[in-house]
């Protein structure tokens, strides 16, 4: 009974452990995933250690930028008019 116990919470600990470091996407990496699934022009340019990404479609506007370490600041513009 006890071997039964032991392997069933092993189980648990186990499904618990692979299901809950499953690797998530960030926001900067969906943002850039869906910009690039809508067919946006993306420009990256890289200087000293800081990184700035530009994605635009017809709609939308996305400036991504990153310094060396590693603050990520995110600006969208929609572009629709709401006239």
């Amino acid at each position: 009974m006890k071997k039964l116990i032991f392997i069933a919470l092993t189980a648990t600990f186990l499904t618990t452990s692979f299901t809950s470091c499953r690797e998530q996407k960030s926001e900067k990496e969906a943002l850039i995933e869906e910009m690039r699934d809508e067919g946006a022009d993306i420009k990256v340019k890289k200087d000293d250690g800081e990184t700035k990404i530009k994605m635009e479609t017809d709609d939308k506007k996305v400036k991504i930028k990153t310094d060396d370490e590693g603050n990520t600041k995110i600006k969208e513009t929609d572009m629709t008019d709401d006239n």
